[in-house]
């Protein structure tokens, strides 16, 4: 008989981050424990470029915060999670991790070693608790995929993006070539 995968708990994901000297990022889903080495740098200038983008446009409408891992994001008492790039609302005063309750967009930049998990396993987990909008950014493709709760497929966007957390207040429209290219200089 096949030996059946360990279940983890969020404690002991936390107690092997404390002890691990490495740069790994440790998310658990549903008890899936997945580690990850540190991204590249390619990978990290496309956070960069599009935490600015996203930055701005809250802070000009007051709508939330955007943060970026590492951090312990638990939506639930059986997982951890880690997006690139979260936007939490206005309203949740995040002084800890634990305080961060829900989000309005979690963004996933695809790496080699991530894209199954980015794409299947974290998607269906942002679906599944509401999060409104969940991107799966793929430097490669230039191309960003945007899932909702309901969405069976993804929309595929390759030229501009629009954004619009609140419907009263005008979307963040981003130029996604332009975007692109400045991730990749």
């Amino acid at each position: 008989m096949p030996a059946l995968a360990k279940s983890w708990s969020p404690d002991e994901v936390r107690a092997l981050q404390a002890e691990d000297s490495t740069w790994r990022r440790y998310e658990l889903i549903d008890g899936e424990l997945i580690m990850t080495n540190s991204p590249s740098v390619r990978h990290q200038t496309m956070v960069l470029e599009l935490t600015f983008l996203i930055r701005g446009y809250l802070g000009m409408h007051g709508l939330g915060s955007v943060l970026n891992s590492p951090a312990d994001i638990a939506l639930d008492a059986y997982s951890i999670v880690q997006p690139d790039i979260f936007v939490t609302p206005a309203a949740l005063a995040v002084k800890k991790w634990t305080d961060v309750t829900s989000l309005l967009l979690a963004v996933e930049v695809l790496s080699p070693s991530t894209a199954r998990y980015d794409r299947v396993v974290k998607r269906r987990f942002f679906q599944s608790h509401g999060v409104p909008e969940y991107w799966v950014v793929d430097i490669d493709a230039r191309v960003v995929e945007r899932w909702r709760p309901i969405d069976d497929r993804p929309d595929i966007a390759s030229e501009s993006l629009q954004w619009q957390p609140d419907a009263r207040i005008v979307p963040l429209t981003i130029d996604l070539v332009a975007l692109f290219a400045a991730a990749s200089r």
